[in-house]
């Protein structure tokens, strides 16, 4: 991820929502360019959106359908039969950081 898009993209949990205006898919760059109400657009690539949703790498893009009613998200169409449905906030957020894992804490006097 570039510097500026990090700089663009807020940490997960903490972004405003703001509706979409227009998507689209951009064949020659593999990815979707997604533009926001606010004026800020997007280019979210394709491998992203299949591995969030566990999309078959041989799958083809059917079509790509914006969320006509609330404007907060669109839906790919695959050939497959398979959908992938892409919120706002998966575009305009970092990813939520892995938190590590500790090891069980046990109090002897429960024991």
């Amino acid at each position: 991820m570039t510097p500026t898009l990090s700089r663009l993209k807020k940490p997960f949990g903490t972004a405003k929502m703001v509706d979409l205006t227009a998507v689209r898919y951009l064949a020659w760059e593999d990815a979707f360019e997604v533009d926001f109400e606010d004026g800020l657009t997007f280019l979210e690539p394709h491998s992203t959106i299949r591995k969030a949703n566990r999309i078959s790498p041989k799958a083809e893009i059917a079509r790509v359908e914006m969320d006509e009613e609330c404007h907060e998200g669109f839906f790919v169409h695959y050939d497959n039969g398979q959908t992938a449905e892409v919120s706002w906030a998966f575009i305009r957020e970092l990813p939520p950081r892995k938190q590590k894992k500790f090891a069980p804490v046990f109090n002897d006097s429960t024991m």
